[in-house]
């Protein structure tokens, strides 16, 4: 192990760890750190040039071009510092995104002066990768940051650092945050799922048969619509799909058959061995099951969610696959 990069990992924890996580920050002085770039160094020695050269050949224009452009290297590094000083930042609540997908952070940006900030980049910190905006004087401006999780479950938002080097590029205006919220990821859904699995009996109905799927993806609940269905009863997510493909087919649930079976999506009857596979077909077979509009339950890990349908019914099911050990 390199001592260096592994005293560096410890000042850098030491350094966030004295950073309170919160979903809004306001920066001052006390927050806001600002350091010369290479850009800046190299002006740096320039200047000390000119006034060595001016010294030694007694260049009264040269005094004048070297103090004037040290009066606007200062007042650069105070417009620097004032971009960032003063402004606000607050982190909408991140949605939940599957496995192997780029979540997206929108932080606003509030800027309460009456003259506008330019050149503000937000990066999740040491990615490299900036989103860069103008904040409007008396506005706000939306900047959304890339962030890819390595694996499903529930991630703490990862530091996030905010930069400018508005005007003159000279010095690196930063700071660091550290937000409160936490990501959800979903497993990733299997591309290719097979065929829902087969419902259960109702405890006490010896005389239900178990149902089968019919074909990939299409559970025996659902039938062809027949003159005199109830339209409650018709599956229009099913008949939108069907009309999209070029057909006018209608779909109804069948009641009888809901009343007899109940759908399960069950790891052990995934067939898979592997458990990062059985959870990733629970997943595809939830929204699967979700987009037929029938109603089914989850077993995974000793979890049991009971059968029903809906949003909030698929969120729970695909937040317990997201989570279960």
């Amino acid at each position: 192990m390199n001592p260096l990069a592994a005293t560096r990992r410890r000042i850098d924890g030491w350094f966030l760890s004295r950073r309170p996580p919160s979903d809004t920050l306001a920066l001052t002085q006390r927050n806001v750190y600002i350091v010369p770039t290479p850009a800046g160094w190299m002006l740096a020695a320039t200047l000390l040039v000119l006034l060595v050269a001016s010294i030694n050949y007694q260049l009264n224009l040269g005094y004048l071009l070297t103090f004037m452009l040290a009066g606007c290297v200062a007042v650069g590094m105070h417009v620097s510092h004032a971009t960032l000083r003063g402004l606000s930042m607050h982190l909408m609540p991140p949605e939940p995104q599957y496995a192997g997908s780029a979540a997206v952070f929108r932080v606003v940006l509030h800027n309460a002066r009456r003259s506008a900030r330019y050149g503000i980049g937000l990066a999740v910190r040491g990615s490299g990768h900036w989103a860069w905006c103008d904040v409007p004087a008396q506005g706000s401006e939306t900047v959304e940051i890339a962030f890819q999780p390595a694996r499903r479950g529930l991630h703490a938002v990862p530091p996030l650092t905010a930069e400018t080097r508005f005007p003159l590029g000279a010095f690196r205006v930063w700071t660091v945050w550290r937000p409160a919220s936490s990501l959800l990821v979903y497993p990733a859904p299997e591309p290719h799922p097979p065929a829902l699995p087969a419902g259960e009996p109702l405890a006490g109905d010896a005389s239900a048969s178990v149902a089968r799927a019919a074909s990939a993806g299409e559970y025996d609940g659902v039938r062809a619509y027949r003159r005199g269905d109830p339209l409650k009863l018709v599956v229009w997510k099913k008949a939108a799909r069907a009309q999209a493909a070029g057909s006018d087919e209608l779909f109804s649930r069948d009641t009888q058959q809901a009343q007899r079976q109940q759908l399960w999506l069950d790891a052990q009857t995934a067939g898979l061995p592997d458990l990062e596979a059985r959870i990733s077909r629970l997943c595809a077979w939830v929204l699967m099951a979700d987009r037929l509009g029938v109603d089914y339950g989850l077993r995974v890990a000793g979890q049991q969610v009971p059968p029903a349908q809906g949003e909030a019914h698929r969120r729970r099911c695909l937040e317990v696959l997201a989570t279960c050990a």
